[in-house]
């Protein structure tokens, strides 16, 4: 069935709320770059949720984050050479390797919520703080109960 709203097609609402996504995701990386995290990257903040407080080991991290072990040891071992996440011993299991955040990756993470908080802000301030939070709140109501799922790296990817 057709959009009744020819001006309104109904393609364009994924469209623009991606557009919206990626404003705020491009913002957010131009800002921690200024802040002295140049090499994080959108896939980088879903990767340090992931690997949490406690660590997780590689395969854990690819089965959280739906993309294969391979492709998590690889962007492992990115963010280990740039000083975001180590690999230690797992205390529990001599056989097992964990991977932690490091002080610099807490830092980004910490940063990145300031960040989104002070962005959050520049929409209120330019749409109003009314329409920010039923902004907010529609979206709550459309989205499924699960909406926050790291596992957005693999779904993107098929």
């Amino acid at each position: 069935m057709a959009t009744a709203d020819p001006a309104r097609p109904g393609f364009q609402l994924p469209l623009l709320l991606l557009a919206g996504f990626r404003t705020l995701i491009d913002d957010l990386h131009a800002e921690l770059a200024r802040q002295g995290h140049p090499e994080l990257r959108p896939l980088h903040g879903f990767v340090l949720q992931a690997v949490g407080v406690h660590g997780t080991t590689a395969t854990e991290l690819g089965q959280r984050l739906g993309i294969s072990k391979q492709a998590a040891g690889k962007t492992v071992d990115r963010l280990v050479a740039v000083g975001y996440l180590e690999r230690v011993d797992d205390p529990s299991d001599a056989r097992r390797r964990l991977v932690r955040v490091t002080e610099h990756g807490a830092d980004g993470l910490r940063r990145s919520a300031e960040t989104f908080d002070r962005l959050r802000e520049q929409w209120a301030e330019a749409l109003g703080e009314e329409r920010v939070a039923a902004l907010e709140d529609d979206l709550r109501t459309m989205a499924s109960a699960n909406w926050f799922r790291l596992d957005v790296p693999g779904w993107f990817g098929g």
